[in-house]
């Protein structure tokens, strides 16, 4: 009696490892026959994003393939390297694209692609992340509404540093209701994002692409 149930709970054991080799082999089967095809989605993705925030026709090399990380936790709102993309033309700086993120969202961190011409202007924003309600703090997504587009063509001293805020704190920009720490969050980061810019342009543009890491110099750091 007592052989028969240590035989069935072999059985038993021996098909349930046998489930577990089955179910393991189809997730790694599915994996590997999606990966190719997700980072090739993550691709187009990028590339339509860094198109949407760059003059068209302004710079004739691979944007994508001219990067560089930075970092600055106070500018950038991360500890986490931020990648920017460098856009030239004839070899000759043309435009970045910065990652920062904003910190303050009211769900959680906005991941933005800040555009900024060489001269600092800003060539177009765009939330490519967040967690913000939606119907209220979704807004700041330029397929809800054209909140974002405001920032084209803004600068430092366009409007003065001090109004680099939403209306509610003295700004010029434009909070919504029910959602201001979103508009908030999203302002402060484009802001800083043009400071890190102005404190590091030289240093953006000449760095070698591929360069990971490339932090501040002390002097630079919160610079505002």
């Amino acid at each position: 009696m007592r052989a028969e149930t240590t035989r069935s709970m072999f059985r038993a054991a021996a098909i349930l490892a046998g489930f577990a080799v089955v179910g393991a082999l189809l997730v790694a089967i599915t994996w590997q026959s999606t990966a190719e095809r997700i980072a090739e989605n993550e691709r187009a993705f990028l590339l339509r994003s860094l198109t949407d925030v760059l003059p068209d026709g302004a710079y004739d090399n691979a944007v994508h393939e001219d990067a560089i990380t930075v970092t600055d936790r106070e500018l950038l709102g991360t500890d986490d390297p931020v990648t920017v993309y460098r856009a030239r033309r004839d070899r000759q700086p043309v435009a970045a694209v910065l990652t920062p993120v904003a910190p303050g969202g009211y769900s959680g961190p906005i991941r933005l692609l800040v555009g900024v011409l060489e001269d600092g202007t800003l060539s177009g924003v765009r939330v490519v992340a967040h967690r913000e309600t939606p119907g209220l703090g979704d807004k700041i997504e330029v397929e809800r509404d054209d909140w974002i587009l405001d920032f084209t063509g803004r600068r430092l001293g366009q409007p003065p540093r001090e109004q680099w805020a939403v209306q509610r704190d003295g700004g010029v920009f434009d909070q919504f209701t029910g959602a201001t720490i979103t508009a908030r969050a999203v302002v402060s980061a484009v802001r800083d994002a043009l400071i890190y810019f102005e404190a590091n342009r030289d240093r953006l543009f000449s760095t070698p692409a591929g360069t990971h890491g490339l932090a501040a110099t002390p002097d630079e750091e919160g610079q505002e």
